[in-house]
């Protein structure tokens, strides 16, 4: 009896060990990391433990993920303008950064009004490579996103680039400044918002673990926490469809395979 008592102890000492890392993790990253994301934090952390021994400590002390509000993506306007074929056809991967990029708007509540935001996204590591905010939805909106994401990737070789067929997208300005970068515009087709899935992906994170969580008194206090959460994407949250690595990570790693 006396060794089994120890043994029972040590299990609960263990177990108390664990939860308390379980928790700091949890805190750290506000309540939206379920058991699988919290298990690949703790093992990139050094720490050796099992995925479901972390469920159930974490269902016994009562730590739910935030719960999420129904997301509906924005529709895009009707309009006559050029539209492009459907380049991407669903391919969701990119065996290199700045091969396949994409792109579209949404809009975030604040008590200001609405605030608008574009964003352009590498399929490679799903990376947020550029965005831009506003309170009006301009046509500016989306040029500034791909002039940041050019910026910062300085891509050599031809992008291709896919969104919706919004008027933005599809306006003669911005079908002159993706010739002028040598990116290669590929559009969803009608009504089909699975066409830019990874886009809507990125949008229903965004507003689950933030947007939806945060009450915005104005649209500076909304900006300021989009560009962290953003922040917080690239380089913190772990992304399931790359092995549980952040998109900074992801791409560090990929470097380091090819170098």
């Amino acid at each position: 009896m006396h060794g089994g008592s120890v043994r029972a102890s040590a299990r609960e000492m263990a177990n108390r060990r664990l939860l308390r890392e379980i928790r700091l993790v949890f805190a750290e990253v506000s309540g939206i990391y379920g058991h699988r994301r919290i298990h690949a934090e703790l093992l990139a952390q050094g720490m050796n433990c099992g995925r479901h021994r972390i469920a159930r400590l974490m269902r016994e002390s009562g730590l739910q993920v935030r719960s999420r509000k129904r997301w509906r993506p924005v529709l895009g306007s009707k309009h006559v303008l050029p539209v492009a074929p459907n380049r991407l056809e669903r391919q969701f991967a990119a065996p290199g950064m700045n091969q396949r990029w994409v792109s579209d708007m949404t809009y975030i509540r604040t008590e200001q009004g609405w605030l608008y935001l574009a964003i352009v996204l590498d399929l490679h590591s799903r990376a947020v490579v550029g965005w831009a905010m506003h309170h009006r939805m301009q046509q500016e909106l989306v040029h500034a996103a791909l002039t940041m994401a050019v910026a910062r990737r300085q891509p050599k070789g031809e992008v291709l680039l896919h969104s919706d067929r919004g008027s933005q997208y599809c306006a003669y300005d911005y079908q002159v400044l993706l010739k002028r970068h040598g990116i290669l515009p590929s559009h969803s087709r009608a009504g089909n918002c699975w066409d830019n899935a990874a886009m809507e992906s990125f949008f229903r994170s965004l507003k689950a673990e933030r947007v939806y969580l945060t009450r915005y008194r104005s649209y500076d206090e909304a900006r300021w926490d989009i560009f962290d959460y953003i922040r917080f994407y690239n380089h913190q949250r772990r992304h399931s469809t790359l092995g549980y690595l952040s998109p900074i990570e992801f791409e560090q790693r990929q470097a380091l395979l090819r170098a």
